[in-house]
């Protein structure tokens, strides 16, 4: 197995064919605004516990369409009732702090290290990392955080404290996206939650199609918003989202 080994003073990554089965592309380099940028923008991302830095193409992408995302009933309700109110990059850094450090199931640790915290802030105060809040009675109890270049949406991580709260911001995150025309949120790494939620699993070769044609795209889209009811966003999925069941029989 060939694994690359990245210089901090060469702003590169190896083409995605040398990537081994697993989806590991390369090793080293840095976390740096141009690096980070380069990597979304060719479909790689960094996820690694210690040093070295991994950088990750997977064989399998999993996608969530925006207007394919899977609403449950009890989402909805939840979205319906008010319980919380939603923002977007009202506090960055509260939200990535609370995906590091939130409790998770079967899950030991975070990869999100005070080094990865300090080169996503930066991303967000440059415009390309953002963040949604989940409110209830004045605290943050729930959020996401990701990328978005062009009309692609890179997810990288959520957390709750209370219940629905991580599905609720990802449902505001969806209506948003629908609004500005996105192609997709990016999940990175398959598991069954992302699929419950309507996640696509396609080759590397198709999303780095669609990454390309996403990338053509300005990224001009106003991000900042202060803490809203999440009713008016239930009402929205219900009309625009499209059944997955219905969509299928169309498609194939």
């Amino acid at each position: 197995m060939t694994v690359y080994l990245l210089r901090r003073d060469e702003l590169f990554f190896p083409h995605p064919e040398f990537a081994d089965p697993d989806g590991l592309l390369a090793i080293g380099g840095d976390l740096s605004t141009e690096r980070l940028i380069l990597a979304y923008r060719s479909g790689i991302f960094p996820w690694y516990n210690n040093e070295p830095i991994l950088w990750w193409l997977p064989p399998q992408r999993p996608l969530i369409f925006p207007m394919l995302f899977k609403m449950s009933r009890s989402l909805y309700q939840s979205l319906k009732k008010d319980i919380y109110k939603v923002s977007f990059d009202r506090n960055f850094i509260s939200v990535i702090k609370g995906c590091a450090t939130a409790p998770r199931r079967d899950s030991v640790g975070t990869w999100i290290t005070p080094e990865m915290m300090e080169a996503y802030i930066k991303l967000h105060k440059l415009g390309y990392a953002h963040s949604v809040e989940v409110w209830f009675e004045g605290k943050i109890v729930g959020g996401l955080y990701g990328v978005s270049i062009g009309r692609a949406f890179f997810g990288e991580s959520m957390f709750t404290l209370m219940k629905d709260a991580s599905k609720v911001a990802l449902a505001c995150l969806v209506e948003h996206l629908i609004k500005n025309s996105f192609y997709f949120i990016d999940c990175q790494i398959t598991n069954r939650h992302l699929l419950s939620l309507g996640a696509y699993e396609l080759p590397r070769r198709v999303f780095l199609v669609l990454l390309d044609e996403a990338l053509k795209k300005k990224d001009s889209i106003e991000w900042n918003k202060e803490p809203e009811p999440t009713s008016k966003t239930a009402k929205f999925l219900k009309e625009k989202l499209i059944s997955r069941r219905i969509y299928e029989a169309n498609s194939f």
